[in-house]
């Protein structure tokens, strides 16, 4: 593993807190200081901020807007089935609902309908609810063919999305394509263009403070979650959405969220990326990988508190059969591995001490039976053991359903549509992608998806680096300064921890938890020696017990490592939390 830091802090330099905010946010390139710190609420942003193209845009929508509720025809809002899809769905459906719209949500069948519009989708459609206009949410923007279907059926199409734009853009009647925000940061946008437009004509009085109290607390508290579920960056307008949402889960009204939180075992708890990533939206996404969606849906929107119960423990229950299920499969893809690789299967090339290697720079893995809901999850564990972009396959109906997760620096999406002669469709982001393809294309994608990826990945783009935001002196560390780090929050991709990187002298070691697992040690500066009035710094490595008899009271140490404060009955305390403990 290789370490690299951005920017290095002498020991005869001077730190307070704001030199340390500035160095780290000039090391992430980040431009404007201020508007990172204090970003402006996404109520005070609209769509032209983004684009002044979308002013006229909009002008036409809610004209087709206005035509439609008129004749009192039907809208459609066709959303995808993942947590950023569910939680933008419910933010437009139930706007246009509370704006007296005759309006119905649609949620495709993963498994019959596949991802974003298809034929079979807009047929159904058409079948269930005869619409005049149909509004994708999270997805469309490569759906050429769908959408000309569909305009052929006499149906108006309005598109919002952010995914990777294809080689033409759908015909619809307009589009609203944000890459930089997730599709329930679309919707958001879009759903408060649409609220402002109309919200004078509202007669209902409930409905008038409905959505007021929606678009200030529970549409950020919801995009906030398709946000962090999606893996957006967290910069520019997806960090407001993330930081006002974050802060408005404890103001939240509806049932849905509050028994999810509940039945997550995280009721009262500050709601941090961390809650939403691992277990709010886990769950949500969980019934559209083995059930069907639509019933997320109706847990984010219903007003019976009772079925909000109901459905939070459908789906906490769901959760636990796709956890189970995961660890399965995984269990399988890396017997697969070790099949192929009989002397022995490394996480990366360079980890030796293993025994053996996989010498493929892309990991490929089929099977005829994986569940096609869980096969993203599988390349992601995938992908993460052993370092290299991973394709994972299962066998759907006469096709193949393919899920392609990638490791920092490779843009597996656009790799894949360079292949894209092998396959039926494909799409998604620079990490994560999706793509069908049928079984007498198999070999030849294997083969030459692999020839591919041997060319275009080098020897050190397998190599695990952690970068460190600074290089500092421990003794330059105290309480003040590590305060100030909580002003960069929300943290998560494209925002992590501050990172730091320094040398000290270890003091001290034990084994730490019920079960030993853990590891603390006790680290001063080299330069100072340890005195009555001075203290060293504790340090926690979790899982890392193994390193222990490695250590060496008095020797030298090599630490990269995040900073934060434990608060407890009124007491604050440093904490360090190692990220590399060396063996």
């Amino acid at each position: 593993m290789k370490t690299l830091f951005k920017c290095e802090v002498e020991p005869a330099d001077t730190l307070d807190q704001k030199t340390l905010l500035k160095l780290i946010l000039s090391s992430r390139k980040i431009k404007n200081i201020d508007d990172f710190l204090n970003p402006k609420s996404p109520l005070d942003i609209g769509l032209s901020d983004f684009d002044k193209k979308y002013r006229l845009r909009l002008i036409e929508v809610i004209k087709i807007l206005k035509e439609v509720k008129k004749n009192e025809q039907m809208t459609v809002v066709y959303t995808d089935y993942d947590a950023d899809g569910i939680t933008g769905g419910a933010i437009l459906w139930e706007t246009l609902h509370l704006l007296g719209f005759r309006v119905m949500p649609y949620v495709p069948d993963r498994k019959k309908e596949g991802y974003g519009f298809s034929m079979t989708g807009i047929d159904n459609c058409i079948k269930q609810f005869d619409p005049a206009l149909i509004i994708s949410v999270d997805h469309g923007i490569t759906k050429v063919k769908e959408v000309e279907y569909a305009k052929k059926k006499g149906i108006k199409v309005i598109i919002t999305d952010h995914h990777l734009k294809g080689d033409k853009i759908p015909k619809a009647d307009a589009v609203f394509h944000l890459p930089a925000l997730s599709g329930s940061g679309v919707s958001y946008f879009f759903s408060k263009e649409i609220y402002v437009s109309f919200r004078a004509s509202l007669t209902s009085e409930k409905s008038s403070e409905a959505l007021k109290h929606n678009f200030e607390i529970d549409y950020l508290a919801l995009a906030s979650i398709g946000t962090v579920a999606d893996l957006v960056p967290l910069t520019g307008t997806s960090r407001s959405v993330v930081k006002y949402g974050l802060e408005a889960f404890h103001k939240v009204k509806r049932f849905g969220i509050k028994h999810i939180i509940k039945q997550s075992g995280i009721e009262g708890k500050k709601i941090t990326p961390y809650e939403i990533g691992f277990m709010i939206a886990p769950r949500i996404n969980a019934i559209g990988r083995l059930s069907h969606a639509i019933e997320a849906l109706r847990l984010l929107c219903t007003n019976d508190e009772k079925k909000a119960y109901e459905l939070a423990q459908k789906i906490g229950n769901i959760n636990i059969e796709r956890q189970e299920l995961v660890e399965k499969s995984v269990k399988e893809a890396k017997e697969i591995l070790a099949k192929a690789h009989p002397r022995g299967v490394t996480k990366t090339k360079y980890d030796k001490h293993l025994g053996g290697e996989i010498k493929e720079k892309i990991i490929i893995l089929t099977s005829d039976h994986w569940n096609e809901g869980i096969i993203g999850l599988i390349a992601s564990k995938i992908a993460e053991e052993y370092y290299r972009p991973t394709i994972v396959l299962t066998k759907s109906g006469d096709d193949y359903k393919g899920s392609a997760r990638s490791i920092p620096g490779f843009h597996i999406t656009e790799f894949l549509r360079s292949l894209k002669k092998h396959l039926v469709d494909v799409g998604g982001h620079a990490a994560a992608s999706g793509f069908t393809i049928t079984k007498d294309k198999l070999s030849s994608f294997n083969a030459t998806a692999s020839n591919l990826a041997d060319k275009l990945i080098k020897d050190k783009d397998l190599e695990r680096k952690i970068e460190a935001d600074i290089k500092i002196p421990i003794s330059k560390i105290n309480i003040e300064i590590v305060k100030s780090l909580e002003s960069l929050e929300p943290f998560g991709i494209g925002n992590p921890k501050p990172t730091f990187y320094s040398e000290g002298i270890l003091i001290g070691a034990s084994l730490l938890g019920k079960t030993q697992k853990h590891l603390k040690l006790f680290i001063r500066d080299p330069n100072n020696q340890l005195t009555h009035n001075q203290t060293s710094i504790e340090f926690l490595a979790f899982n890392q017990a193994d390193k222990f008899k490695d250590l060496s009271r008095g020797s030298e140490i090599k630490i990269i490592y995040n900073l934060e404060i434990n608060r407890w009955n009124g007491n604050e305390k440093l904490i360090g939390k190692l990220l590399s403990v060396p063996s």
